[in-house]
């Protein structure tokens, strides 16, 4: 069964030459502006979106905001919008990787596996028999078979890559994960030196989790190395 991608960008040149390069791997869905995206969502099974931000109608801010409304698929951005405040806009909002124009087209096909292969495939981290489905630290429950993250009595809504970061984090409370390791958590073997990112994903990870995200409880940072979680006992 071929996975399904939608590629929602005003831009028919590039449509083209994306689903040049993903066609044969992957079931291709098109959309030349946000709310056409959001149609063929709603009347379609997809597993991973490739979004430009400067579309008509409904741009892909908008368009990101709509699909975490209800969606935890993997979104990449794509888009010409380079400067810093842009894409941390976009990974704030939910996006899960952020490319900017020009591309190398390999370089999205490279992306597209690898967030496939850990969400659907690698899912579950090559949990084993052995592994519990619960992870459990502090007052934090994950539920790997279905990718559920409780805090308290309440279900928090993580996207794919704030999901991958607990995860690994949560197997092993304690450890020190470099954030190359944590990149790789989310894009496979693909690593392009982007502590930016992974510093936003953190930041928004904390604000789910963290009672106070400006003195967090479980996800501390290690100067110089990477983040580790800790497990916190609280007082009855």
């Amino acid at each position: 069964m071929k996975y399904s991608i939608l590629i929602a960008e005003d831009d028919e040149s590039i449509v083209d030459l994306l689903t040049l390069y993903l066609q044969d791997s992957y079931d291709i869905y098109s959309a030349n502006d946000g709310l056409e995206a959001l149609e063929v969502l709603k009347n379609n099974d997809i597993d991973l979106a490739l979004v430009d931000i400067m579309m008509p109608r409904l741009n892909g801010y908008e368009l990101i905001e709509r699909i975490r409304e209800h969606n935890n698929m993997p979104i990449i951005v794509v888009s010409a919008k380079v400067m810093g405040p842009d894409r941390i806009k976009g990974l704030d909002l939910g996006a899960d990787a952020y490319i900017t124009k020009p591309f190398n087209p390999s370089e999205v096909v490279a992306y597209v596996n690898a967030t496939l292969r850990r969400y659907h495939k690698l899912g579950n981290f090559e949990k084993n028999e052995h592994e519990s489905k619960f992870l459990h630290v502090g007052e934090i429950s994950l539920d790997t078979d279905n990718h559920i993250v409780i805090k308290g009595n309440q279900q928090k809504s993580l996207t794919s890559a704030e999901y991958k970061i607990l995860h690994a984090l949560m197997k092993t409370p304690g450890k020190i994960y470099t954030k190359k390791q944590l990149y790789e958590c989310i894009n496979g073997d693909s690593y392009l030196n982007d502590d930016n990112t992974i510093m936003v994903h953190m930041s928004n990870l904390r604000g789910k989790v963290e009672d106070n995200p400006s003195k967090p409880e479980y996800i501390k940072t290690v100067r110089g190395i990477g983040y580790k979680i800790e497990d916190v006992q609280k007082e009855e």
